[in-house]
């Protein structure tokens, strides 16, 4: 997140008034986070404000003086014109519906459903230009709920991050791999895009090379981003944004038909959310694939996730507002060959990740896998494990660390094994011997919740009815060796009959209007 943000605020704006006017009351307030105002809107850069003679607000994302010095050059060129055409970027069409699915779940407050756009509510076209960081920028500020901003085939150059925060805007290219948001020039902003407002679609364009983050929404509900690419077009390095496609602290989220490629952290990363769909997506050349984080009921399906350091992740962490993750699903994934060097910088917890992972499940409970095929791993094909095995020190007291219910059925594996990567690896390797099995269980449970020795029969790990290519479905639990003070010390099991058993099928994550 942007350390500052600047607020631009003006009370008695009068109709009349111009945004040179409002820059000369300007108030630049620094503030650690942003609590963007859905309902707060603004004026025209190039026209006059048209709404109402109550205060409004304008709220700009801002992070260095150079983006600031660019707006404020571009206020200063408005002009009171009552009767202004649309700027030669901008050209207008008639009206057309937002696109918002909503959802229903298990103690999730889901967001009113979008209204119906209002009569003049219009479609803004901004073709490629010269000046389209302005233009795109403008025609986000400006937007109303029902309105759709309409980007053109071609590439778009921008030195600044964008922001929305109007509810209920469509944002449209024209195809995936037609319309190319190109960040490579960028000079100031954490994202390429950054949405913070609910009932808002984005679909059909590309955006590559941003200096940090490719998609971010946070706080948002209703949120679909489709046919979307993200990409960093130099391949795997440490220096590329951290998360592709970013949707943070959201409610019903639904990502589809998107690629993700070279994020130094997750391709697509869905944390600290509810009800998400992530769904036909294609994940290559990232730290992690996807990566579900802190969320409270997720599906993933459809995807493909090959080249990345590790395919799919489930991870629950600590000192985040949201924990506790559950009720997450994985099926009918293609999950193959995630053997990518891990480049993500030092102390990030994906830095942990052994090179050569296909699903790696860390502190979470009740989470169903299933229907998958994973294969091709140097390391293992799957890993279970509690967050104590990172030897990281936990400092929240409310943080459950372990795995439990772990429904792992009807999967087929491959080869795997061959080659165990990082610290990690290396450690399973030494106890466990190589070839590593499809599934590998660090062993580490709560002891206080055991029972004669055993975990109570709803959390345990359950797996049975996969296939392996090459044979018998292979398994180990290496006994907690990452937490003993003499790790040769672990009780290794290979014996697959302990795990005998299933749980209950979790619900899908059910969102109206997206087709299941």
């Amino acid at each position: 997140m942007d350390t500052y943000a600047h607020e631009w605020e003006r009370h008695e704006l009068l109709g009349e008034s111009t945004l040179a006017e409002l820059a000369e009351s300007v108030i630049f307030r620094e503030q650690a986070s942003i609590q963007p105002s859905h309902d707060d809107l603004t004026c025209v850069a190039g026209g006059p404000y048209d709404g109402t003679k109550q205060g409004r607000t304008i709220q700009m994302r801002m992070t260095t003086w150079a983006g600031l010095i660019l707006v404020l050059g571009t206020t200063m060129g408005c002009t009171p014109a009552p009767d202004a055409s649309p700027s030669p970027a901008q050209k207008e069409s008639e009206p057309a519906p937002a696109a918002s699915p909503t959802t229903d779940a298990p103690n999730t407050i889901l967001a009113p459903a979008p209204a119906t756009p209002p009569s003049s509510a219009k479609t803004t076209v901004i073709p490629p230009g010269l000046d389209v960081q302005t233009a795109v920028q403008e025609a986000l500020i400006l937007a109303e709920p029902g309105s759709i901003v309409q980007l053109e085939e071609g590439t778009y150059e921008f030195q600044l991050g964008l922001s929305l925060d109007i509810d209920g805007v469509i944002v449209r290219g024209r195809g995936i791999d037609k319309t190319v948001l190109n960040f490579q020039g960028q000079e100031a902003g954490s994202e390429g895009l950054f949405v913070t407002s609910k009932n808002v679609v984005l679909e059909d364009f590309a955006v590559v090379d941003t200096k940090g983050n490719g998609i971010k929404t946070q706080g948002s509900e209703n949120i679909v981003i489709r046919r979307v690419r993200a990409e960093w077009t130099g391949g795997p390095k440490e220096t590329n944004g951290a998360y592709g496609i970013y949707p943070v602290s959201s409610v019903n989220v639904l990502v589809e038909d998107c690629v993700a490629i070279g994020g130094s952290d997750s391709g697509i990363y869905v944390g600290q959310s509810k009800n998400v769909i992530v769904r036909n997506c294609r994940v290559e050349f990232n730290v992690a694939g996807i990566e579900i984080e802190n969320c409270h009921g997720a599906d993933v399906y459809g995807c493909t996730a090959t080249n990345n350091t590790g395919g799919i992740l489930v991870f629950d962490l600590p000192d985040l507002p949201q924990q506790k993750g559950h009720d997450i699903r994985l099926l009918d994934n293609a999950v193959f060959a995630n053997n990518t060097p891990n480049f993500a910088p030092t102390g990030n917890i994906v830095a942990t990740v052994p090179t050569g992972t296909g699903v790696m499940v860390m502190a979470n409970s009740n989470v169903e896998i299933f229907n998958n095929e994973i294969r091709g791993h140097e390391t293992a094909n799957m890993l279970i494990v509690s967050y104590q095995s990172t030897l990281l020190e936990i400092k929240d007291p409310d943080y459950y660390p372990y795995a439990e219910a772990i429904h792992i059925h009807h999967n087929t594996f491959g080869v795997c094994g061959n080659k165990p990567g990082g610290e990690r690896g290396g450690l399973i390797a030494a106890i466990a011997g190589s070839p590593l099995p499809d599934i590998v269980w660090d062993g580490i449970v709560n002891e206080a919740r055991l029972v004669d020795g055993k975990l109570p029969p709803e959390s345990r790990i359950y797996i049975r009815d996969n296939k392996d290519t090459e044979g018998e479905v292979t398994f180990v639990s290496i006994g907690g060796a990452a937490i003993l003070p003499n790790p040769a010390e672990a009780v290794v099991t290979r014996d697959l009959s302990e795990h005998v058993g299933e749980l209950p099928a979790i619900e899908p994550v059910a969102i109206p209007g997206a087709a299941q």
